[in-house]
């Protein structure tokens, strides 16, 4: 599969089913196809347990009747099956409330570019045998198990996707790219019985030559696993909480729902009057690029055609913009962002791409020394998030910091603040990992409450 695939298999189907949504009188149309083929395998006691192999083709076809849309999908790319989706997709339009912020692009907004060139999304290397996924899956396990205090291997896996996208409408829009992936994960455990502590590993990317080598994913599994051994409950108070790296995108998540243009639109955002004001401490900008080369998150155009541009959502700690597709640009008065993104199922809605937070100067270890006593956290469990108030609470675990070094290991502990509070006292490490989609580097969160012992 690769790009030349898209026009030669894909843009076929997508120009017979918007001719047939035409021809069942639609007055507007778009198609979105996608095709796919993936493989995985899991490994335990250096045996197979599982393995996992799916291909196919979904279309998706939304209709537009008036102010009036309906969205429907198959798998099935025969002519007749075309035609019945168009009618059925028609009729249903018909019924559908009317809603005066749907429709397509207009022509003069469409992206100039349609395809995914210079963003090497595509990795034109031969798709790995079965064989060599169980190799790699092998090798992580066997270099968990090496590691001392580590007493099994919950999974080692191995995985290989690609995918094709097209996407084609009335308004002229005709663009497609193809993506790869290749992954390899482990999860170790150390202790047994009620003391029983797991972490993991994972390593994705998007040209299996820049992998790196499963004994590295599964070691790194086995050393977090056992440093867990002996977990308890932290002390119950307000401290400061430092939020690793594999797991503070998370917190800036948070941020990213509540500036999405469904939830402003809505007016459940907790961020919903915040546009111009300081959420970020001064000095620290949240970009969002999704034009990053070797880039999960990476697109060159959005689900309704539009471009995707780099910019800045917070800029010096000031919130600069929010996450727009066309029908929230509409409800608020403003222009897309260009940051649709679409199911076969449904019609757009606003998703970010990737993004990227401003590192600090210190060093992860560096805001540990300046905590005194506090909490490490390496794993999150649950949530409660109030989406009106910002209001956060989750299960946490991880390690406990005295004296600004690690301690002890902890778990089953609780810690909570208000989200806006939070992401305006944050201190960023410099420990981001920049092959990452969302590149975020440890953060220090200092007065949040810690529930435990």
């Amino acid at each position: 599969m690769d790009e030349a695939h898209l026009t030669a298999t894909l843009e076929p189907v997508a120009d017979a089913l918007l001719q047939a949504a035409k021809a069942a009188g639609a007055e507007a149309a778009d198609v979105i196809v996608t095709e796919g083929r993936s493989v995985s395998v899991d490994m335990r006691k250096g045996a197979l347990e599982q393995a996992e192999r799916s291909e196919g083709l979904d279309l998706g076809l939304r209709v537009l009747i008036g102010q009036r849309q309906a969205c429907i999908s198959s798998s099935d790319t025969r002519p007749e099956t075309l035609e019945a989706m168009a009618r059925r997709a028609v009729a249903m339009a018909y019924e559908a409330p009317e809603d005066a912020h749907a429709g397509l692009a207009d022509p003069a907004q469409l992206a100039i570019t349609r395809d995914a060139g210079g963003l090497e999304l595509f990795d034109p290397s031969a798709e790995p045998t079965p064989e060599a996924l169980q190799a790699d899956a092998r090798r992580a396990e066997a270099a968990a198990l090496a590691v001392a205090g580590v007493r099994q291997v919950q999974a080692a896996s191995a995985a290989y996707g690609s995918q094709a996208i097209w996407l084609a409408a009335s308004n002229g829009f005709r663009g497609g790219y193809a993506r790869t992936s290749r992954h390899v994960s482990c999860v170790a455990i150390s202790g047994e019985g009620t003391g029983m502590e797991r972490d993991w590993c994972a390593e994705g990317r998007i040209f299996q030559a820049d992998l790196p080598a499963p004994e590295e994913v599964g070691k790194l599994a086995g050393e977090r696993a056992a440093a867990r051994h002996g977990a308890r409950r932290p002390k119950t108070g307000s401290f400061p909480v430092l939020y690793d790296e594999r797991i503070a995108s998370s917190l800036i998540g948070h941020l990213l729902s509540a500036i999405n243009g469904s939830a402003i639109a809505r007016g459940s955002s907790w961020l919903r009057d915040a546009m111009g004001e300081q959420v970020l401490p001064g000095g620290i900008s949240l970009r969002e690029d999704p034009l990053r080369a070797r880039r999960s998150g990476s697109r060159p155009f959005d689900a309704e055609g539009l471009a995707c541009t780099p910019r800045d959502l917070v800029a010096d700690g000031v919130l600069q913009g929010w996450v727009l597709d066309l029908a929230t640009a509409r409800k608020l008065g403003l222009q897309s962002s260009g940051n649709a993104m679409r199911a076969t199922s449904a019609p757009p809605s606003p998703s970010t791409s990737n993004v990227v937070l401003s590192e600090g100067a210190q060093s992860r270890a560096e805001l540990m020394a300046d905590m005194g006593s506090g909490l490490l956290v390496t794993s999150l469990l649950g949530s409660t998030i109030n989406p009106n108030t910002g209001d956060y609470s989750r299960g946490a675990s991880g390690f406990w910091i005295e004296g600004g070094e690690i301690a002890y290991p902890v778990n089953e502990c609780t810690i909570a603040g208000n989200l806006r509070e939070m992401l305006g006292r944050i201190i960023p490490a410099n420990d981001a990992r920049p092959h990452l989609s969302s590149v975020v580097p440890s953060l220090l969160v200092d007065g949040m409450t810690v529930a435990g012992e």
